[in-house]
């Protein structure tokens, strides 16, 4: 086993322009009320490793350009399509009129757990709430189904940035799989 070098990373990397051309994977986030900006940087920093399709930034989430977003994000701002919608609302209808299931990943009575999208949940967007309360009520009644990561210690909750990486990879590859994507 030899560690990849820098410069053979390099070598592997699409580039900026080339990312934003890619044929991206149909899930794209939507992050409403998410108030760390270094969380909003993790985030991009894993939408463009999974190349999803996009994020959508909501309410009071902070937007680029910002320090803080870029310190965590490492260039992920100008590889990643993105854009803001003050009111997630809007964004949910825009996201559903092109043919978007809405899954809010937040425990629910009614929440499958991560790994069990079928094709027919694609193409997708994942809502993604608040690191204190979560996904608002008003937003889950506009969803399509919720989805869930089993939580087995004391804890019942996950950094928002994290929980985002295990359910956005998640979802990639059932799509890659279910479209027998090597």
């Amino acid at each position: 086993m030899k560690k990849y070098l820098y410069q053979e990373l390099l070598n592997q990397r699409l580039t900026n322009q080339d990312a934003i051309n890619a044929n991206r994977h149909p899930i794209s986030l939507i992050l409403h009320n998410i108030r760390s900006l270094y969380n909003v940087g993790s985030i991009f920093r894993t939408a463009d490793s999974a190349l999803a399709e996009e994020l959508i930034l909501c309410g009071f989430t902070p937007f680029p350009p910002r320090k803080e977003i870029d310190k965590t994000a490492l260039g992920a701002t100008s590889s990643v399509p993105w854009q803001y919608k003050e009111n997630i609302l809007d964004a949910i209808k825009e996201q559903k009129a092109k043919g978007k299931k809405i899954a809010a990943l937040e425990l629910t009575n009614n929440s499958i757990n991560y790994n069990k999208l079928s094709l027919s949940d694609f193409p997708l967007s994942i809502v993604l709430g608040n690191e204190i309360s979560g996904v608002d009520d008003f937003i889950l009644n506009e969803c399509d189904l919720s989805i869930q990561i089993p939580m087995y210690g004391v804890k019942h909750s996950l950094n928002v940035a994290v929980a985002t990486g295990i359910a956005l990879f998640e979802a990639v590859n059932t799509w890659r799989n279910l479209n027998h994507l090597s």
